[in-house]
């Protein structure tokens, strides 16, 4: 009684499992391919998003330290032009 049972809750599994294998077999093998590759470039590639982020970082460090030292300098001659 046990063994029915458990062969029943997994036949519905492997039905599932034949029905995707067919539909593989179905495409062509140079179509299945270059699917196989399209997601071996997306998993090793570099992303341009990443790339761009870090440039933009980059430039956002820079001008905030050139804009602290414009600051400062521009601040200090001010005042030196009211002392005199």
């Amino acid at each position: 009684m046990g063994k029915k049972d458990a062969c029943a809750a997994r036949l519905p599994v492997e039905q599932y499992r034949k029905q995707i294998g067919k539909q593989d077999y179905k495409k062509t093998k140079s179509a299945l391919r270059a699917t196989r590759l399209k997601a071996e470039a997306k998993r090793s590639a570099p992303g341009i998003r990443d790339t761009v982020l870090v440039i933009v970082a980059i430039l956002v460090f820079v001008l905030s330290v050139y804009a602290f030292f414009y600051l400062n300098l521009s601040t200090e001659l001010d005042l030196d032009v009211d002392v005199d």
